[in-house]
């Protein structure tokens, strides 16, 4: 089965055309499929026209948010209601091609964890979205190690497994890749169409390039160290316990020296006490961030690894079998 999440803000004069379309293109697939919309607090009619979809298709969910929690909160709860074992999320400002969807299941089809579009021909304004984009897919694809063109994107195909063990908040639905390749996804690109908004105004702006460079930074440390924080704030620590180490060796050999501390390096005496703290601090934040990681993943009885896939071997023989041939 096959699910379709689409977070609806705002986008009242889409939602019809985006039904007919999505129904045309699954149709033809022969598929089993539900379409799952999430309006997150929309002030037009957008739940509305919603309510009444659902009403007249058997294969429509809706999900009503309670407030304008954002785009990541709306997949998420789209996720969590979601019953297909592929799961299909897209924007619902027709910017998306939902004659695309096949091509994202082809490469799940073909084994792959997530199938991710990339807009390979962008339509949208060069300095307000192309370059910033850019230069965040590029610096994402580095930290996180996934050779991704298009992280931003919403259009991507999931095995439900895998987006059941990531944990959404903040911003990260465009990371989900990069979240996933901690747990060994398989993942793919497939070039899918990017076409000019027919409805509407964009829900995004330049604000939102500073938001991602934060949730870079983020991305980074969770893939790097989140089941192991002593070894980031450690070697900070260690820098800055050594450093004043460094600095009241050198004072006690200046004083011993028959120098007058107070009167020639105070500045460097007050620096070497703040690293030493500094450091401290940094050693006790460490291992606070061991207990609460230790805490989390017992409490909530996650895992810190992810299985792909488990084969035992059979037998030779049953035991009746095996206890003739003792006999005989």
């Amino acid at each position: 089965m096959i699910s379709i999440v689409i977070p609806i803000h705002n986008e009242e004069p889409s939602i019809l055309p985006l039904y007919d379309r999505l129904c045309a293109v699954m149709d033809t697939l022969g598929r089993q499929y539900e379409l799952v919309f999430v309006d997150d607090a929309s002030a037009d009619n957008s739940f509305e026209m919603l309510a009444n979809l659902v009403e007249t298709d058997p294969r429509m969910k809706v999900v009503q948010l309670r407030r304008n929690f954002g785009q990541t909160a709306a997949l998420a709860a789209g996720f969590d209601i979601a019953q297909g074992q592929v799961i299909i999320s897209m924007d619902g400002d027709l910017q998306h091609d939902p004659s695309d969807i096949p091509l994202l299941l082809e490469k799940i089809d073909a084994g792959y964890d997530i199938a991710s579009g990339w807009r390979k021909v962008r339509v949208d304004n060069l300095v307000m979205r192309k370059i910033p984009s850019r230069i965040a897919n590029w610096l994402m694809a580095k930290v996180s190690g996934v050779e991704l063109h298009d992280f931003g994107t919403t259009f991507k195909a999931y095995r439900a497994e895998i987006i059941h063990d990531i944990r959404l908040y903040g911003e990260l639905h465009r990371f989900i890749p990069a979240l996933a390749s901690f747990y060994g996804a398989r993942i793919a690109e497939v070039p899918i169409r990017n076409v000019p908004r027919e409805a509407g105004a964009s829900h995004y702006g330049i604000s939102r390039t500073f938001r991602v460079a934060f949730d870079i930074l983020t991305i980074q440390f969770m893939l790097r160290y989140m089941t192991r924080p002593m070894h980031f704030f450690g070697k900070l620590g260690a820098v800055g316990t050594l450093g004043a180490g460094a600095i009241f060796t050198y004072l006690t050999g200046y004083k011993l020296l028959g120098g007058h501390i107070m009167e020639q390096h105070a500045p460097l005496m007050i620096v070497g006490v703040m690293l030493f703290l500094a450091g401290l601090m940094l050693f006790g934040i460490g291992l606070m961030g061991e207990v609460l990681m230790r805490t989390y993943f017992e409490s909530s009885g996650r895992r810190i690894y992810a299985v792909r896939d488990v084969r035992v071997g059979s037998q030779a023989g049953t035991g009746e079998e095996a206890h003739e041939e003792s006999e005989s």
